[in-house]
């Protein structure tokens, strides 16, 4: 900023030095004479010039404090005006200074010709006083206007800007112009839309344009707009115009033509217009990682030999950051581009010296990084390497003569002057690169050109320094290059001309070489909002302390990707950008960074994610409210009343704007808004009316998506009170449930009751083209009826009249066509009681949108006692439940859908259909349901937990834990906890003691009804729980110190090595380790202690044949101790007795060794025999296990059997004598098997459980054992199966929902034709199946099962 003001200082002296050299340049005829004077006519003409020197003075003091000639100065200066669009504006000041001076008028710095305007522009000067008219303002006359004042003392200039406001104001509010008596409407179709393009393409924008009605030779205005900047053709713009299409067409695409477009038409009654954003993407880079192009090449202070060069950072910087940047000339009608500067640049700005004067060049910018150089931008415009006077002079056109009267004497030579010092010398640029000083040209400079020669001083030193030796420049500008950073220098500059050099201006303060414009600060947070299903709106917070800021660049990444993409080429001002061009249900996230000429700010933190979606979805501004009555007038303000809009565009209608005009003799005024809250009503009370005045309004609505059309104005309505004693009409009428024969009318009472309250409403109806008929013979006091006897098909108006003491009221204002027909789809509210006797309203709805909701209502009003009805709504239906039903509840509940087509229903509780609910709810009320009866389970430090699952309850629920018909309290040993959300009831026990042993109890009471479930725990089923919980605590206590995870065992590698191994738990640096051999410890210096190791937490010993022995290992520290052993002594002396065991083929024999090694050897003796191996009879070793397996035995299996292991160094001999009882309990019981089948099976109410065999009814007996336990678990044993079992079985299950049966078939088949025993133990073979049908809750439910078959 301060450059530029700067430049329009040097602009405006070079302006007043033309003048000012045009004025003593002039070609004048003068005389000269010599003439002879005699000495004392010498000395009597000097006493009376000095007398009237003091005259003068004296006269000089009284006239002027300073001269009679000074310089222009403003008395009055113009005041800048807002106006309309269509009507003039003049601006008006007042000059004074001597010689009288000149003025000339500028529009944003540019000289207005109103003699070549005058249709435009007409300027006035008279008295010193000067106007400038500017006629049939529009919107481009926006800007600043400067005047200038000039004489030979010098130059002033004032300010003014004038607003010209985009609304037209006509004659007649309606656009009707009386130029050609018609009133132009204009609309705009086939618009374009947001458009992206890419480098060096060409792309057309377009919009038909209808104005109506047609003219002849009248065509509207069309201009086009770019970020609020009128556009022009050119080179890169072309417009087009056929009367009906108006086309904009970009030549050659660069980023520079990114931004926000709009057309605007403008016609005698107004204008239209439409906008919308045009994208440029960067061009392929020609290598990989190179920056882009930078954009928007400017020139700046252009003088005979120097101009700013400025441009803007591209949005993408590539691989690696910017370095700097090259800058490139070329002059106007040559081809070859020559570069600036040596090295980069890092700053957006660079002076670019050398110039020849007279001649014009273009500028183009490139980037530079690490990976190489970008393309070059696009060329500036034009620019004349010329004096900055003599510009302004060009455009100012020629000066009108002078004709004063200059004297020359002897005494005042006009060549051969050496000019003076240079005033105002400053620093304006200071860079790590360069810096640019700036200055005026000096007062005594004679008729010829000035130049200028520039030194510097190192601060600290006296030695001045000529910068420009060579050749001494014309402008009034120099920039000084390789200048030491960090280093203090002051600068100074001598003028000179063809009779010498002048005297030093005065120096410049200490000037630190270094960058003077810090980097922007970083962007606040980021905040994305959806906007369509292709763009998002990114809000930031504003970098602060920032200075010159160029704009921001958004970015954009798919979460999770880690690649960011521009949404914007062209740095954007402002906090708030729309990103268009994006991929639908992408989830991205944005982060923000600043630019200004130093370069760009750090990224801002990433936006939270946000996924690519409309935000309204299918949602649209609602369709204009209708029926807007007068409800009430008085005096001084009147009701209003409307019909809400018949589509309310898919979203909540959020309130309403009301706009008023006056009417007098037929014309209206504008219209005025009167609320600017929202009105959430269908009435509204307009006050701080005028009395006997016309006035007409008019209604919007406003929803998510935005503010509707006006409705049609109402009627000029006269405000004055009124006088007649019947209620005024109702309003806000509305429709619900419509069915082929029937709808319901809902409305809102009268504002003006007239002279009585009112008592009822009258409702009529007609068809579409018949005659009001009344629809009931008295009068209703509600405020809803449901018309019925329609006929399906017919299309259908109502209305409503309010009636009081006085009479029936005017009749409301009718709705629109309702066509009586049930549409596809529509549901009804249906009732609904459960198994516990809760009744509920249902409804469902399959038209739901995003944000519909269900309003439930009754008698047509909104619920005042919610205690009554609980709603629970989920997807598509909707519940009313009511919490205690009584005679209060009778009536009739609607429910309404919102934001769709009308959706809705109502049912009507009648006493009749309330005593049958209440008949079931009874049956259904008495026992509390559970889902889960009470169970234990054992936790962690031998912890027990009690718990069980209610099914249905409400809030009242209570709970009372008990325990041997005893009520008990949570305290130090029992801890309870009923969670209501889930239905969980639980009781916890640290430790199960052995006064613990009894029943367990959970009642519950919910209202009338009640609950219990019990668990007994006594006996062995005690006894176990107890020792496992005292392990599980032991276990606990153990673990909190060191411990073994895994005791102590072996294992064989591949490799044959044994290790012994065991591992640890909870270790510390403190802990003791002690590995012992047969009691004896193993020391540090013991030869075995090197076999020991250990890995992560496992201990491991390396041991061989000769290391067979009792191990154990100890653990201690301050928390507490632990132990292992393992005996590994001789394999044979390890071994177990020999032991007999049945199986289903026959016995086995066995015996189990600690540990078997491939060395031991083991044979197997039968009376003193060595046994054969067969088919009937095998040996063999599994795991740990030696055993020996006869299949089916017989008597001459009997006698004494013997294992004899050898293990290298001695045998052991187990014997085992095979008859008497050993054989009877053994050897038999193969023919003596018992089978037990069992079902899982449930139902609710729990179901009768049967069994038959071969269709017949089995009853439990000694043979036949029938059991049915916890209601879950039906079985069958049979004992010492024969084959006289074999048979067809089922279970039949059987409740009130229904029966069901599983049939099963059992075969039983004898190897042997031996005698049954009857005294022979019984062996049982359980077979369990589970049969369940999740589909039927309510009845027995069982799988047919397979058939079964037994070999026995």
């Amino acid at each position: 900023q301060d450059l530029m003001e700067t430049q329009e200082e040097v602009k405006e002296e070079g302006v007043g030095y033309v003048v000012m050299r045009n004025l003593f340049s002039r070609e004048t005829d003068f005389k000269m004479r010599t003439v002879k004077k005699s000495r004392e006519t010498s000395l009597r003409e000097s006493a009376e010039r000095m007398a009237l020197s003091r005259k003068k003075e004296e006269f000089q003091k009284k006239m002027n404090p300073d001269s009679l000639t000074h310089p222009p100065e403003f008395i009055v200066k113009p005041r800048g005006q807002t106006v309309w669009e269509g009507k003039s504006v003049t601006l008006h000041c007042t000059v004074a200074g001597w010689p009288k001076p000149r003025v000339a008028w500028y529009k944003n710095n540019v000289l207005i010709d109103a003699k070549s305007h005058p249709e435009k522009y007409f300027t006035e000067s008279q008295y010193n006083m000067h106007s400038l008219e500017i006629k049939n303002c529009n919107f481009s006359d926006t800007a600043e206007y400067r005047i200038s004042a000039l004489n030979v003392k010098g130059e002033s200039s004032a300010f003014a800007s004038v607003i010209i406001k985009t609304v037209s104001i006509h004659i007649h509010s309606d656009g009707f112009s009386p130029e050609y008596g018609v009133t132009f409407n204009t609309t705009i179709i086939d618009k374009f839309d947001v458009s992206f393009g890419h480098e060096g393409e060409t792309m057309s924008l377009g919009c038909t344009v209808i104005v109506y009605p047609t003219v002849k030779r009248y065509q509207p205005e069309i201009v086009w707009y770019r970020n609020g900047v009128a556009l022009s053709p050119s080179k890169w713009v072309q417009m087009h115009w056929s009367g009906e299409r108006a086309t904009l067409t970009l030549v050659h695409l660069n980023k520079e033509d990114e931004g926000l477009y709009t057309l605007r038409v403008n016609t005698k009654s107004g204008f239209d217009t439409h906008s919308a954003y045009v994208f440029v993407r960067d061009a392929d880079v020609e290598e990989e990682g190179v920056p882009v192009a930078p954009l928007d090449v400017r020139c700046h202070d252009a003088n005979k030999d120097y101009v700013v060069v400025t441009w803007k950072q591209p949005a993408v910087e590539g691989s690696s950051s910017i370095i700097g940047y090259f800058i490139d000339r070329l002059e106007v009608g040559t081809h070859h581009w020559t570069q600036c500067n040596d090295t980069p640049v890092k700053y957006a700005r660079f002076p670019v010296t050398g110039l020849i004067e007279g001649r014009s060049y273009t500028f183009r910018v490139r980037a530079l990084n690490n990976s190489g150089v970008s393309r070059p931008s696009r060329a500036s415009d034009p620019v004349v390497a010329m004096d900055p006077s003599d510009r302004a002079r060009l455009r100012a056109g020629p000066s009108a003569p002078w004709t004063g009267m200059i004297k020359f004497t002897e005494e005042d030579p006009t060549v051969g002057v050496v000019p003076g010092p240079s005033t105002d010398l400053a620093v304006t640029e200071a860079t790590k690169s360069y810096v640019v000083l700036s200055w005026k040209p000096p007062i005594q400079r004679g008729h010829e050109g000035v130049m200028y020669y520039v030194e510097k001083c190192l601060v600290g030193t006296d030695t001045w320094q000529r910068v420009n030796t060579g050749m001494p420049v014309k402008s009034p500008r120099f920039a000084l290059f390789d200048l030491a950073e960090g280093k203090s220098y002051s600068f100074r500059v001598r003028s000179c001309n063809s009779a010498g050099v002048g005297e030093p201006s005065e120096e410049t303060g200490a000037t630190t070489v270094g960058d003077r414009l810090d980097l922007p600060s970083v962007p606040g947070p980021v905040i994305p909002i959806r906007n369509t299903d292709t763009s998002v709106v990114v809000c930031w917070g504003a970098s602060k302390e920032v200075k010159n800021l160029v704009g921001y660049y958004i970015e954009v990444s798919v979460s999770g990707s880690d690649v960011w993409v521009p949404c914007n080429n062209k740095p954007v001002k402002g906090t708030r950008f729309v990103c268009h061009g994006l991929n639908t249900m992408d989830k991205c996230v944005f982060r923000v960074k600043a630019v200004n000429a130093a370069g760009y700010s750090g990224s801002s933190a990433e936006s939270e994610a946000c996924i690519v979606k409309a935000s309204i979805g299918e949602y649209s501004v609602p369709s204009p409210p209708t029926g807007v009555t007068l409800q009430e007038r008085v005096r001084d303000y009147m009701v209003l009343a409307w019909q809400a809009p018949a589509n309310t565009g898919g979203a909540d209608i959020k309130g309403y704007y009301l706009d008023y005009r006056t009417v007098k003799d037929g014309v209206t005024s504008k219209w005025h808004e009167i609320n600017l809250q929202a009105v959430t009503g269908t009435s509204y009370k307009v006050t701080d009316l005028k009395e006997n005045v016309f006035y007409q309004f008019q209604v919007r609505a406003v929803n998510r998506a935005g503010i509707s059309e006006s409705s049609i104005p109402t009627v000029p309505l006269e405000c004055k009170e009124w006088t007649v004693a019947v209620p005024g009409p109702a309003h806000g009428l509305r429709v619900q449930e419509v069915r082929k024969d029937s709808v319901v009318l809902l409305w809102e009472p009268p504002t003006f009751n007239g002279r009585s309250a009112v008592t009822g409403y009258y409702v009529d109806y007609k068809e579409e083209n018949g005659k009001w008929r009344c629809v009931q013979e008295r009068s209703t006091k509600n405020t809803y009826m449901k018309v019925t006897g329609l006929q399906e098909g017919v299309s259908y108006r109502l209305r409503v009249h309010a009636k009081n003491l006085a009479g029936v009221g005017g009749p409301s204002k009718a709705t629109d066509a309702i066509l009586a027909e049930t549409r596809p789809g529509t549901n009804e509210i249906v009732v609904d009681v459960d198994d516990d006797g809760v009744i509920s309203l249902i409804f469902e709805c399959s038209d739901l949108k995003e944000n519909s909701q269900f309003v439930w209502s009754k008698n047509y009003e909104a619920f005042t006692d919610t205690s009554r009805l609980t709603i629970q709504t989920a997807a598509g239906r909707s519940r009313a439940i009511f919490n205690d039903p009584s005679l209060e509840d009778l009536g009739t509940y609607s429910c309404f859908v919102t934001n769709t087509d009308g959706v809705s229903a109502s049912y009507t509780l009648t006493e009749e259909v309330s005593r049958l609910f209440y008949v079931n709810c009874e049956q259904f009320s008495a026992v509390i349901p559970f889902k889960s009866e009470m169970a234990i389970e054992l936790q962690e430090k031998g912890r027990v937990r009690f718990w069980a699952e209610v099914g249905k309850f409400t809030s009242n629920c209570q709970v009372e834990y008990v325990f041997n018909d005893n009520i008990i309290h949570e305290g130090r040993k029992y801890t309870m906890n009923f969670n209501k959300t889930t239905g969980i009831i639980e009781m916890f026990m640290d430790l199960l003691e052995v006064t613990d042993e009894g029943t367990f109890t959970f009642n519950l009471v919910d209202g009338k009804a009640t609950g219990r479930t019990s668990l007994v725990l006594i006996g062995e089923e005690f006894a176990e729980l107890q020792k496992k919980s005292e392990f599980e605590r032991a276990e606990w206590v153990r673990r909190q110190g060191p411990h073994f995870v895994e005791y102590l065992s072996f294992e064989v590698t591949p490799e044959c090595d044994v290790h012994l191994k065991c591992k640890v738990g909870n270790i510390k640096p403190a802990t003791e380790i002690a590995w012992f051999k047969d009691g004896i410890e193993i020391e540090e210096d013991d030869e075995d202690a090197k076999k020991i190791g250990k890995s992560d937490d496992v201990l491991i010993f390396d041991i061989g044949k000769k290391d067979a022995g009792v191990y154990e290992v100890k653990l201690k520290d301050e928390r507490g101790k632990d132990k292992t052993l393992l005996n590994l002594t001789d394999a044979a002396n390890s071994s177990t007795e020999l032991k007999v065991m049945s199986t289903e083929h026959g016995i086995i024999l066995y015996s189990f060794v600690v540990h078997y090694i491939e060395d031991l050897r083991v044979g197997w003796l039968h009376k003193e025999s060595k046994i054969s191996h067969s088919d009937r009879v095998q040996c063999g070793v599994t795991g740990e296990q030696l055993f020996l397996k006869i299949n089916e035995p017989t008597e001459k299996d009997k006698g004494k059997y013997a294992i004899d292991i050898f293990d290298g160094k001695g045998s052991l001999k187990r014997v085992l004598d095979l008859s008497g009882q050993v054989w009877e309990e053994e050897g038999k019981v193969i023919q003596s098997i018992s089978l037990n089948l069992t079902g899982n099976v449930w139902g609710d109410p729990v179901p009768e459980v049967g069994w038959v065999k071969n269709d017949k009814p089995l009853l439990s007996d000694d043979h036949y054992t029938l059991k049915f336990e916890h209601g879950k678990f039906a079985s069958i044993t049979i004992a010492a199966v024969a084959t006289i079992d074999s048979g067809k079985y089922a279970l039949l299950v059987k409740n009130k929902y229904g029966t069901e049966a599983a049939e099963f078939t059992v075969s039983v088949y004898i190897p042997e034709d031996e005698t049954y025993l009857k005294d022979s133990k019984p062996r049982t073979l359980n077979i369990s199946h589970t049969f369940e049908n999740p589909a039927i809750l309510k009845s027995a439910c069982c799988h047919r099962c397979k058939h079964f078959g037994f070999l026995l």
